[in-house]
């Protein structure tokens, strides 16, 4: 398991699901920014060693803003990730009633996940901003009869009061939070995936085929597919491509080394342990099978006759 070291940057300010996440990693020196590419930033530049930012949501999908900022705009690596249940509350300044709220504020993503609880207030307007913890601070500091959108960490450090619990439109909600550093690839664990991102140098039919025939051909398994805007032009996209291994087993530098000679352009993002079962059985039942082939082919090769 990579070490979690030195200052941490994290998704601002305190309250938000990435502090409560944070602390998951114990005592640790814990730096606020206000956006995800300000945490992004402080990585690659040194203001921080480490970075901890939301990847993915069960129900709202990726987390644009981390995946473009590690595809396209710094070279950083994956070396962890955590996976948080995500339980939402409504909270209020104490005194401020459910019928009284005239605004509900929160991060774009938590919003998206309690509208079907929105619709039970259709007079309150509904405003998204940078972190559920900044709509916390906004609302504790109004003197409006505002709400937000946020953690029971929220509602604590900034002394409201929830009005409305686990508002969530889905119970089995979760965001996988991902560390980041400079350089360091996280050593094998045995229980790791990968992610790189794969730019294609032309547009050209099958080429999606050709890289995940290379995945198909290793019984590598893909844990998540992904296409994202080069940002280059309409129509010109790359593939984020998440599996199971770590780069350092043969058969995935291999896969790896194949596409980047043959196919595209890879770029590496990481290989880390990961939250959850299956990987490292799933990884060893492959390898056993392929070991067993082998065996089988050469038995047939030790029969060919001499020349």
């Amino acid at each position: 398991m990579t070490r979690v070291t030195g200052r941490i940057g994290f998704l601002g300010p305190e309250g938000s699901f990435s502090h409560e996440a944070l602390q998951s990693l114990g005592d640790r020196e814990a730096i606020a920014f206000s956006t995800i590419g300000e945490v992004l930033a402080a990585v690659a530049d040194g203001q921080v060693d480490q970075g901890l930012v939301p990847l993915e949501n069960a129900i709202e999908g990726t987390v644009s803003a981390s995946i473009d900022g590690l595809v396209f705009d710094h070279d950083l690596t994956i070396v962890r990730e955590l996976v948080l249940p995500i339980h939402l509350h409504l909270m209020t300044r104490p005194g401020v009633s459910l019928e009284q709220v005239t605004r509900v504020a929160s991060y774009t993503h938590a919003l998206g996940q309690v509208r079907h609880f929105l619709t039970q207030l259709p007079h309150a307007r509904i405003e998204p901003t940078a972190s559920t913890s900044q709509a916390a601070a906004e609302t504790a500091g109004s003197t409006e009869s505002w709400a937000a959108v946020g953690s029971r960490l929220a509602a604590r450090l900034f002394g409201l009061s929830i009005v409305a619990e686990d508002i969530e439109d889905h119970p089995g909600n979760a965001t996988r939070f991902v560390l980041v550093a400079r350089e360091t690839v996280a050593p094998p664990t045995g229980h790791d995936r990968t992610l790189v991102v794969c730019f294609q140098d032309a547009d050209r039919p099958g080429s999606l085929y050709g890289i995940l025939g290379r995945f198909a051909a290793r019984d590598i398994n893909l844990t998540k597919l992904e296409s994202r805007p080069t940002k280059t032009g309409l129509g010109d996209y790359c593939f984020v491509i998440e599996f199971d291994g770590h780069i350092s087993d043969e058969i995935v530098a291999d896969c790896l080394v194949d596409v980047q000679a043959h196919l595209v352009r890879v770029k590496f993002l990481g290989s880390y342990p990961v939250t959850g079962e299956g990987s490292g059985e799933r990884r060893g039942d492959v390898d056993i099978r392929r070991l067993r082939a082998r065996e089988w082919m050469n038995g047939l090769l030790a029969r060919i006759e001499p020349a």
